[in-house]
């Protein structure tokens, strides 16, 4: 009987630490899963993308990296009024020859951002496509990437095909690389180059001399560029703009002015306005890459003629977005 019992309470025993080994290997594997998951969760916490670099998708004359979710339908209007210069005569331009453009973006799917629009110099027709490639997130990817492309009609009347001799001509292109980084909370800034193709330019020109004469083309097809964006708020819905372009390609003759302009930004959850002064005054960006005549700074042209500085106009820009 004795040992009987002895031998139960050796199982008894055998069985209890049996039972705590799987209990504590059961522990141990449930803790690991519990850190990885943890450190997941983290890590995913951590590294999420970077909201509102810019607060709208327009700064000023250029377009920024932002595109809006899913669903999300914006109302855009954009507005420049005559040059400073008058001074008093026109209110700084205010009551001077002045252009408009309202256009409509809608978000189809994530990433994607299509536009049309319409301006009153030339009537020109707008269609535009804007695709996020890459977004800067907290920890991993410290910038944000994005393309854009715009094509644009000319619709004014020509019927004696004086301006245009094929349809074709009406038609005009920009292409754009955005690169951008939200440096701080308050600080961001992006850099962009862009090609713009024109199907029809200005006419051509002469040089004579005493046996010979040489024509040459006023314009060439392309123009590259580069611009700079920088935003930093002054407060939760207050923030100071800052935009400049840089035309590249030489033109044989009357190369475009760069731009710079600055202004302030108000945004709220729906509506953004930014009301600035710029040399730009056409309301489409391969128009203005390559046609603009008013330069912030005084310069003197390769045929010896001095260009005046500080040609600026006043404008502003609504949008709002609503969300579907």
């Amino acid at each position: 009987m004795k040992q009987h019992i002895k031998i139960s309470k050796s199982r008894l025993i055998a069985s209890l630490c049996v039972a705590a080994c799987l209990l504590l290997l059961q522990a141990t594997v449930y803790a690991q899963d519990s850190t990885a998951a943890k450190k997941t969760n983290e890590s995913s916490k951590k590294d999420k993308p970077v909201k509102n670099t810019f607060a709208s998708p327009l700064l000023i004359d250029d377009q920024t990296v932002i595109v809006p979710s899913k669903g999300s339908f914006e109302f855009i209007m954009q507005h420049r009024f005559g040059s400073v210069q008058n001074g008093v005569k026109d209110l700084w331009g205010m009551y001077g020859i002045s252009d408009i453009r309202l256009g409509a973006s809608y978000a189809p799917i994530n990433n994607l951002y299509l536009s049309t629009g319409i301006t009153k110099t030339k009537m020109l027709w707008d269609g535009s496509a804007k695709y996020s490639i890459i977004k800067q997130t907290t920890h991993k990817i410290p910038v944000s990437v994005t393309y854009y492309g715009n094509m644009a009609y000319d619709t004014r009347e020509d019927p004696n095909k004086v301006l245009f001799t094929y349809g074709t001509q009406r038609l005009s292109y920009f292409n754009e690389i955005m690169v951008a980084r939200k440096v701080t909370d308050k600080l961001s800034v992006q850099v962009a180059g862009s090609i713009s193709h024109q199907n029809s330019v200005n006419g051509y020109y002469t040089v004579y001399d005493s046996t010979t004469k040489t024509v040459f083309k006023d314009q060439k097809f392309d123009m590259f560029a580069f611009s700079v964006c920088i935003r930093y708020k002054l407060t939760a819905t207050t923030s100071f703009i800052i935009d400049y372009d840089q035309p590249l390609t030489k033109q044989p003759t009357n190369n475009p002015s760069p731009n710079l302009a600055f202004g302030f930004e108000f945004n709220t959850s729906g509506h953004t306005f930014q009301f600035f002064a710029a040399n730009y005054t056409a309301l489409n960006p391969q128009q203005n890459m390559m046609y603009n005549t008013n330069s912030p700074f005084g310069y003197t042209q390769t045929n010896g003629t001095k260009m005046p500085g500080g040609e600026y106009v006043i404008g502003f820009n609504i949008t709002r977005l609503w969300n579907f």
